[in-house]
């Protein structure tokens, strides 16, 4: 049930707002409404062509923001916690996500059409600690980020399990939200929820998820 209902919260991303922010960096998220979830989208072999390239080759948004000297997971959740400015989504390196959350996994093969990614850690106003529910959160954009909400092609949201969570990787399962669908699997602990929009055929979707690998293993170069 939980994963349904997040599935239509992180497809509520559109003119009103984006899952990740909108204009400056660290502006805060805009969630839809919950709507029911729709039949399964299915489509046509042969309908389009669409084609996964390597996420290392695709630019990410936040790689200049910092290069931690300090490899300690705390120390690099304070740190980051500290630029927040008014937002719980604050904008982060892959290195620094790398660091914070060391079991976390990204796609390591991504739909052609990306050209840009972004990523946040996410936290708990009141504490300053991640959010247990969404720990991290990418986005997956054709065009450059935050310059038009459509270039926004998928989002992935992760956050922790439930303890009784076996911690070998789970088969994924795909539900039809409205504007797309969501894949969503566990691993280590984690939980990870993949919205693709309707550009992004479920086949292409469900091959990104299944590509995850650890993020520490998909660190620029010399990292």
């Amino acid at each position: 049930m939980m994963l349904v209902m997040m599935a239509v919260a992180v497809a509520g991303c559109g003119e009103a707002g984006l899952l990740d922010g909108v204009g400056d960096r660290t502006r805060s998220a805009v969630v839809g409404e919950t709507t029911t979830t729709l039949p399964p989208v299915t489509v046509a072999a042969g309908q389009i062509d669409e084609a996964l390239v390597n996420v290392t080759d695709v630019l990410w948004f936040n790689d200049e923001l910092g290069e931690p000297t300090d490899a300690d997971p705390d120390s690099v959740i304070a740190s980051v916690w500290e630029r927040q400015g008014n937002s719980r989504f604050v904008q982060s390196s892959r290195r620094e996500i790398s660091l914070a959350v060391p079991a976390l996994g990204f796609p390591s093969l991504v739909p052609d059409q990306v050209q840009w990614v972004t990523s946040q850690l996410v936290y708990n106003q009141t504490s300053g600690t991640l959010d247990p529910d969404t720990s991290a959160a990418f986005g997956m954009w054709s065009a450059e980020p935050y310059t038009t909400n459509t270039a926004q092609l998928a989002v992935l949201r992760v956050g922790r399990a439930a303890l009784d969570t076996p911690s070998a990787r789970s088969d994924v399962t795909v539900v039809a939200v409205p504007d797309g669908v969501s894949v969503g699997w566990t691993e280590s602990g984690l939980r990870y929820e993949l919205f693709c929009r309707t550009e992004v055929s479920e086949e292409l979707c469900r091959e990104t998820a299944e590509s995850s690998v650890l993020l520490a293993g998909l660190l620029p170069s010399g990292r």
